[in-house]
């Protein structure tokens, strides 16, 4: 609850309600946390695996590592990963739900062609090969055109998919981890 709506439900001013959470040093949550918060209830989204077996062990190496190298690390609202590869991005969705603990349901994704590409055929393969819901797409696709940009054919026939978890959290305490020494 907001400091508002504490103080309405209680009867008292909201400079009340501050006071008291002052006088006891409770921190109050930033305005993007209360908002989350809101929209997504306490659940953070995400509940990190503590008990890793040696595979698990594994896999957490893989899905930092491939965040790492192909994560977006500059949005701060996002976990982004894209790619070509439907392997790499199968080894950090099950990174994200394995270990992260996130509702497979809750990832999103977006594909990016180039214009001779037929964004059906695409459409289809990421959804056959990721088994995934054709729902989690992001309705747009993009198109690029296409020209002489060198050799992309042999290397991308299915466009780039992006894999978005949208949750700030997650993107943080995926962050840290990539700073933390191990």
């Amino acid at each position: 609850m907001s400091v508002s709506d504490i103080a309405r439900s209680l009867g008292y001013s909201s400079s009340k309600v501050d006071y008291w959470l002052n006088k006891f040093n409770i921190q109050k949550r930033s305005i993007s946390e209360a908002i989350f918060a809101k929209k997504h209830g306490v659940d953070d989204g995400f509940m990190i695996s503590r008990k890793l077996s040696p595979s698990d062990r594994i896999l957490f190496g893989l899905g930092l590592g491939i965040y790492w190298g192909e994560g977006n690390k500059k949005n701060k609202h996002t976990v982004r990963v894209g790619n070509t590869d439907p392997r790499l991005l199968a080894v950090f969705i099950d990174f994200l739900v394995k270990i992260c603990g996130v509702d497979r349901s809750k990832i999103k994704f977006s594909l990016q062609i180039f214009s001779d590409i037929d964004p059906k055929i695409a459409l289809s393969y990421w959804v056959n090969t990721l088994k995934i819901n054709k729902n989690q797409v992001m309705p747009t696709i993009n198109c690029i055109k296409s020209g002489k940009i060198g050799t992309y054919k042999m290397k991308n026939h299915y466009g780039v998919l992006t894999v978005y978890v949208f949750n700030m959290k997650l993107r943080n305490w995926l962050v840290d981890q990539l700073s933390v020494p191990r």
